[in-house]
């Protein structure tokens, strides 16, 4: 064992000593794990790393999962899978030193403001507007699709600061802070019933310069780590063996002998067998990892894991028959925490429907693999070089 590794497990094995994450309070315990260090393994000393290899970080999520802690993905996915990476690549040093302690304990919980209605699939092409008043941006626009924007106390926000430029040019990043006036949330009802996603209003938002993120008018650059960090932390999976959808189906395959039959025996054990592959091709990346960014590489993680969730859920439809229809709790209700997701099977395989489209849709995602993973020519675009306000919109 090297010398990172060993300070790494031992730095773990310390925590869930000091700190049992059984009984401790979640906050509490995720507070001790970011001023050990173990937050984000290849960030600096004192902003939640160590300042080792970047994948090292799977040997301390082995080790603190292991103890029964949650995955911190569960619980602030945004802050801890994407905003943590953007505001210490792209932030100033004092606003990763005022956000990332209490993003990492979940005392605040993240967002992310970047598809409108739009703009999805086209992220460039978005419309909200931030113009410079003095050393604040005054904001407008709508955002739609906002996961947790309801219990959100920061965002990651993007908008447009020169509508003269063309549309991949003319963006600005920002942290925006969710309880500021003029911010606006209303929740948007699934299918599930629940509101977890939401739509975000912002007339005359101000936040100041000190929370904008990387140069006026790099937003795209800016975006492309918040991205590539989304679509890693969605396809990565939990280093406990068995964890994750899989273990939904396992678990009502046990507790349902009575419907058991060879067919769907052997769906279960290719989805099984599937689940594990992704699991240990995730491990192998992130042990792989030394430093820097996500590249493209993690649309692959993301792709294969919305796709075999829905099918994982699917076989548990199939497994219920009927009974796969007895969901009637449609009751409008927002969620504290993405923890809450969890109920019916049933509301599992709906909520499953949004897998493939939210952090980048499956469509879009073979695009990105196609063109920077196979080299493969890109897609015509007809908007190439002109200005956004030049540009036709529906």
């Amino acid at each position: 064992m090297d010398d990172q590794s060993g300070l790494v497990e031992k730095t773990a094995q310390q925590v869930v000593e000091a700190h049992d994450p059984r009984t401790t309070p979640t906050q509490e315990f995720f507070g001790a794990v970011y001023d050990a260090g173990l937050s984000w393994v290849h960030f600096p000393v004192g902003l939640g790393g160590l300042g080792v290899a970047r994948g090292l970080q799977a040997r301390a999520d082995a080790i603190l999962q292991g103890a029964g802690a949650p995955n911190p993905m569960s619980l602030n996915p945004i802050g801890h899978g994407m905003a943590a990476a953007t505001v210490f690549e792209h932030g100033q040093p004092e606003l990763a030193r005022e956000i990332l302690r209490p993003l990492a304990s979940t005392e605040h919980i993240w967002c992310q403001l970047f598809s409108e209605p739009g703009a999805g699939s086209d992220l460039a092409g978005l419309a909200t507007s931030a113009v410079l008043d003095g050393d604040e941006w005054v904001i407008n626009g709508q955002k739609v699709w906002t996961t947790l924007a309801h219990v959100a106390r920061y965002a990651l926000l993007i908008a447009r600061t020169d509508p003269d430029q063309p549309k991949h040019k003319g963006l600005t990043y920002f942290v925006l802070d969710m309880h500021a006036p003029g911010v606006e949330t209303r929740p948007l009802r699934q299918m599930t019933g629940q509101a977890e996603f939401n739509e975000v209003y912002l007339s005359d938002a101000r936040i100041p310069d000190s929370h904008r993120l990387g140069a006026v008018g790099n937003g795209w650059r800016v975006a492309m780590t918040t991205l590539m960090n989304e679509r890693s932390a969605i396809g990565g999976t939990s280093s406990v063996r068995g964890n994750g959808s899989i273990a939904d189906a396992v678990e009502l395959w046990a507790r349902r002998p009575d419907l058991h039959t060879p067919v769907l025996r052997d769906k279960l054990a290719t989805l099984w067998t599937r689940a594990e592959a992704q699991r240990l091709t995730d491990q192998r990346a992130r042990v792989g990892a030394t430093s820097g960014q996500p590249g493209p590489e993690g649309s692959i993680g993301k792709l294969v894991m919305a796709e075999l969730n829905q099918d994982v859920y699917e076989f548990c439809m199939e497994l219920l028959g009927p009974e796969a229809t007895l969901y009637g709790d449609y009751t409008l209700r927002g969620v504290e925490r993405v923890a809450d997701y969890r109920g019916p099977v049933q509301q599992r395989f709906l909520r499953s429907r949004a897998n493939t489209i939210e952090g980048g849709t499956s469509e879009v995602l073979r695009n990105i693999l196609g063109e920077r993973i196979l080299g493969l020519p890109g897609d015509l675009r007809a908007d190439s070089g002109k200005a956004w306000k030049d540009i036709p919109r529906g």
